[in-house]
This record gives structure tokens, C-alpha cells and sequence, in this order.
């Protein structure tokens, strides 16, 4: 019954070192950070240490496994931003490492996924949306960027300006509600099976929530890529 406990939230491993429940998304935010920067200087240690690093490594290594993300998500991005891709991929994939490892933590008994709490998801989402208006504006200038917000037909400008700007001000709140719902979702379901048969129907759910962190990992980085595109689109 130890991973029921673990899987419901009636124990947790942060209580053993004092960490209050309203402080957990807060510790568990700070735990991905420093996991993504060591992975990333263990990735440029790879690179320092290799005697040509235009070469791959023979054997699956950590930069090989690396450089295979880096090439998969460029091409998602590209297939929407073009060339621009590379501009825009240091937040793009960042964004998408730091939600699926927030994520798979949350499959580790007695840790708590910080992306389980809106006051995580919600300032990622904040971040996206002034990033991609920044760059519209940097895109079309001022007046330019504001004719997207007004529609293709001058005379229903008054009609479609309200409904654009509710639009993008709900897009911040829409990404971080996709992901708590998720999440907590994921965690429901884990703790439910696991109570009607804690031996193997949680393994087989595990594989579903690391599934799962993959997709919402590959959904919130994909949307914040479509509001980018939409935003310096100069098809409008």
C-alpha cells in the first residue's frame, strides 16, 4: 500500500526535509532548474572533451540523445516558423525539457510535479505570451502588429478587435489549465487503480503517465510555437 500513499499525496518525500505543501511547486520548480542546467553542462562537457564534435558518438550517448531532441523538435518548429526555428528554439525547448522533466518527477513515489499547481504553469504562460507579442511587434512595428488584431474587413474592425484581444488574453490561461488538468488527471487515475490492485495495474499506468508527460511536454511547446507563427505571420 506504500505507493497507493505515494500516488494519493498522503505522503511525500519533501516532509522529511521541511518542506511545507504550499512551498512544494516552489521547491520542485527550483529541483527541474538546476536538473536542466546540469544536463546542459554535461551535454557542453561532451562537446569540450570530444576530439571533433561534428562527429557522433559510436554508442547512444548523452550528446547523441541530445542532438537527436534538438533535431526532432527544430523540425516540428521549422514545419511552422521556417527558418526562424533556430531563433526561437533556446525558449521552445526549454520550455519543453523543463515541463516533461517537471512532469516526470511527478512519476517518482513521494515527489510532487511542480506543473500539478497553476502558480507554475501559469508564469511559463506568461512568458510565451509576452514573448510572442515582443516579437510580433518587433515583426510588423507597432501599427503593423495592432491591423492583426483588427481583422481582414476594415468596417468589422470594431467587432473583431474585442474578440482577438480575449483571444490572446486567454491564451496564457488556457496552456496552464491544459497542463494542471493533466497532470492532476494522471495522478487521479494513478491513485485510484493503484488502490484496486497496488501490484501491477500501477506499472502499466506509469508507462500511460510518462506518456503523458511526453504529450503535454510536446502540446505546450507546439501551441507556444502556433503563437509565435500567428504572430509574425505576414500573411494576415
Amino acid at each position: 500500500m506504500w505507493f497507493t500513499q505515494f500516488a494519493s499525496g498522503g505522503f511525500s518525500l519533501l516532509t522529511l526535509i521541511g518542506v511545507k505543501e504550499s512551498f512544494a511547486h516552489v521547491f520542485m520548480s527550483a529541483v527541474v532548474t538546476i536538473l536542466i542546467f546540469v544536463l546542459a553542462r554535461a551535454v557542453h562537457r561532451s562537446y569540450e572533451k570530444a576530439s571533433n564534435p561534428l562527429i557522433p558518438d559510436r554508442q547512444l550517448t548523452l550528446r547523441n540523445g541530445m542532438e537527436l531532441l534538438i533535431e526532432q523538435l527544430l523540425g516540428l518548429f521549422r514545419g511552422m516558423l521556417g527558418d526562424k526555428a533556430y531563433d526561437h528554439l533556446p525558449l521552445l525547448g526549454t520550455i519543453f525539457l523543463y515541463v516533461f522533466i517537471a512532469n516526470f518527477l511527478g512519476l517518482i513515489p513521494g515527489l510532487v510535479p511542480p506543473t500539478d499547481n497553476l502558480m507554475t504553469n501559469l508564469p511559463i504562460a506568461v512568458i510565451v505570451f509576452a514573448y510572442y507579442n515582443w516579437y510580433g511587434i518587433k515583426e510588423h512595428g507597432f501599427g503593423g502588429y495592432l491591423k492583426h488584431f483588427l481583422g481582414p474587413i476594415w468596417w468589422l474592425a470594431w467587432l473583431v478587435l474585442p474578440i482577438e484581444i480575449i483571444s490572446h488574453v486567454f491564451r496564457p490561461l488556457s496552456l496552464s489549465l491544459r497542463l494542471f488538468g493533466n497532470i492532476n488527471g494522471d495522478h487521479m487515475v494513478l491513485a485510484q487503480f493503484g488502490e484496486m490492485s497496488p501490484i501491477l495495474v500501477p506499472v502499466i499506468f506509469v508507462g500511460l503517465g510518462l506518456f503523458v508527460c511526453f504529450m503535454q511536454a510536446f502540446i505546450f511547446s507546439f501551441l507556444s510555437a502556433i503563437y509565435i507563427s500567428l504572430a509574425t505571420s505576414h500573411d494576415h
